[in-house]
C-alpha cells in the first residue's frame, strides 16, 4: 500500500493569439481578424470511493495538462485544453514541498484545483481601437506551470485499533466487521492498515486496524510513522492488550507513549481498553491492579476467539462515536480553521477583488463572481447582457471608477474579456 507519494504536475500552456486580416478592398489591410488562443488545461485532484490506494501515482509520476489551441483566422478562438481530474482515495491530504497542507479531501467528490491552465493569448483583433485600426501583433499564451505535490493517505476510520503486535487487533476486526485481515501467530501479521464497517443494531461505525506498533515508532523505527499517521483521523481509540503478557501496564504505557509522542493532541481522544485472550490462563490479580490504576478508562475483559463481551464493547464504541460525530458537526459551523478544498465565498454581495495585470488590463479575482459567470451561457447576446447586469449589481462600475480605470481598458473574468466604458 502506497500511502505517501510524490507527483509532479505540469499545467497546460495557453494557446497563442492569431495575427490575421480580412481581405476586403474597402477595408485597410482587410481589418484584424485573428482570434484568441484557448486556455490551457487545469489539473484537479478529486476524492473518489472507487480507488483505495495511491499506487497509481508511485515512482514519482509526471502528469502534464493539455495545451490550449492557438487562435485562428476569422476571429476563431482556439479550443481550451481539456482539464484533467486525478482520482485519489477519500482521506487523501495534498501537501506542497514544504509539507504545508493544501487540501484535505475527505468526502466523495471533494476536489482541489492543483494547477490552473495558462490563459490564452489575445489575437490581434482584440487590440483594435479607434487609434489602432490594424494592429499587427498578438499575445503568446501564458506558459505552463510545473510543481511537485505530495499525496498522503490517512485512514478514514472512526475507531482506531492500537496495541502491540499479536495483541489481537486483527482478530477483533475480523470478528466484528466484514473485513478479512490476514491473521497468524507471528509478529507483524498486518503490514497494511485495514478498515471494516461495524454494525450495532441500527447504527454503525468504521473500525480501522492500525498495524502493530513498537517502541520507537514515533521516531520512525520500523514502519512507525507510516502507521501512526492513520490514527490522526480517528474519533476513538480502542487499545487492545494481550492479557497473558508479563506486564500489561508496561505494554499499555509503551503504545500510549509512541502515540502521544507522535501527536500530543491525540491524548485528548477518548479511549477504551480491551484486555484480550481472556479464554487463556492469565493473572487475575494483575488485571485487578491494572483496572484500579487506569480506572478513568472503560476496561473490558474480552476474548476475540470466543467473542466474550464483544457486543458490549461495540455498543460502548458506537455511543462514543455518536457523541464525537456531533462535536465535529458543531466545529464545522465554528470559526475553527479546517484544512479542506478551498471554499468559495457564497455571500450574496461578494467582495470585488480586481487585480491590475498590465497597462489598461485588469482581472476580476473574486471566486464567487467567477463561479456565477460560469453558470451563465455567454454564447448568446442575452447571456452576455445578463453577465453585465450582474457585474453592475455587485458594484463593478463603482469599483473601476474608484481604481481610476480608463475607458477602453480590458476586463478579464475567468476566460471572458470585455472592454470597460463609463
Amino acid at each position: 500500500m502506497n500511502d505517501k507519494v510524490k507527483i509532479t504536475l505540469i499545467s497546460g500552456k495557453g494557446g497563442d493569439g492569431a495575427i490575421a486580416f480580412r481581405r476586403e478592398k474597402s477595408v485597410d489591410r482587410g481589418g484584424p481578424f485573428g482570434g484568441n488562443g484557448g486556455r490551457g488545461g487545469s489539473i484537479y485532484f478529486v476524492a473518489s470511493t472507487s480507488v483505495d490506494t495511491l499506487k497509481e501515482y508511485r515512482f514519482g509520476r509526471v502528469i502534464k495538462g493539455n495545451d490550449g489551441q492557438n487562435g485562428k483566422t476569422k476571429l476563431s478562438y482556439g479550443k481550451d485544453g481539456k482539464d484533467i481530474f486525478l482520482q485519489v482515495p477519500c482521506g487523501t491530504v495534498i501537501l506542497d514541498s514544504k509539507n504545508n497542507i493544501l487540501a484535505d479531501l475527505v468526502n466523495e467528490g471533494d476536489s482541489y484545483l492543483a494547477l490552473k491552465g495558462g490563459r490564452g493569448g489575445r489575437g490581434n483583433a482584440a487590440f483594435k481601437s479607434s487609434r489602432r485600426k490594424t494592429p499587427n501583433f498578438a499575445e503568446n499564451g501564458m506558459p505552463s506551470v510545473k510543481k511537485d505535490f505530495y499525496l498522503e493517505l490517512k485512514l478514514l476510520a472512526e475507531v482506531g485499533l492500537v496495541g502491540l503486535p499479536n495483541a489481537g487487533k486483527s482478530s477483533f476486526l475480523d470478528a466484528t466487521t466484514n473485513a478479512n485481515p490476514k491473521i497468524a501467530d507471528y509478529p507483524f501479521t498486518t503490514i497494511d492498515p485495514m478498515t471494516g464497517v461495524c454494525f450495532v443494531n441500527d447504527g454503525f461505525f468504521v473500525l480501522g486496524d492500525i498495524p502493530g506498533l513498537i517502541e520507537g515508532a514515533s521516531k520512525g523505527k520500523g514502519l512507525g510513522i507510516r502507521f501512526l499517521r492513520h490514527i490522526e483521523r480517528c474519533l476513538v481509540l480502542l487499545h487492545v492488550i494481550d492479557v497473558t503478557s508479563k506486564d500489561i501496564s508496561k505494554d499499555f504505557e509503551l503504545i500510549n507513549k509512541e502515540i502521544y509522542s507522535y501527536k500530543p493532541k491525540l491524548s485528548l481522544l477518548p479511549m477504551i481498553i480491551c484486555l484480550n485472550k481472556c479464554d487463556l490462563d492469565y493473572d487475575k490479580k494483575k488485571v485487578k491492579q491494572f483496572k484500579e490504576k487506569y480506572s478513568k478508562y472503560p476496561i473490558y475483559e474480552i476474548s476475540t476467539l470466543k467473542k466474550d463481551n464483544q457486543e458490549v464493547v461495540k455498543k460502548e464504541l458506537l455511543s462514543i462515536v455518536i457523541k464525537e460525530r456531533e462535536k465535529i458537526k458543531k466545529l464545522s459551523n465554528s470559526d475553527e480553521v479546517v484544512y479542506s478544498p478551498k471554499k468559495e465565498n457564497i455571500s450574496r454581495n461578494p467582495e470585488l477583488i480586481i487585480e491590475k495585470i498590465d497597462e489598461d488590463y485588469y482581472e476580476i479575482k473574486s471566486e464567487r463572481i467567477i463561479r456565477t459567470k460560469k453558470l451563465i451561457n455567454l454564447k448568446t447576446d442575452e447571456g452576455i447582457d445578463r453577465l453585465i447586469m450582474y457585474l453592475d449589481k455587485v458594484g463593478l462600475n463603482d469599483k473601476l471608477k474608484e481604481m481610476k480605470v480608463k475607458n477602453g481598458s480590458t476586463i478579464l473574468i475567468d476566460d471572458f474579456e470585455f472592454e470597460y466604458f463609463e
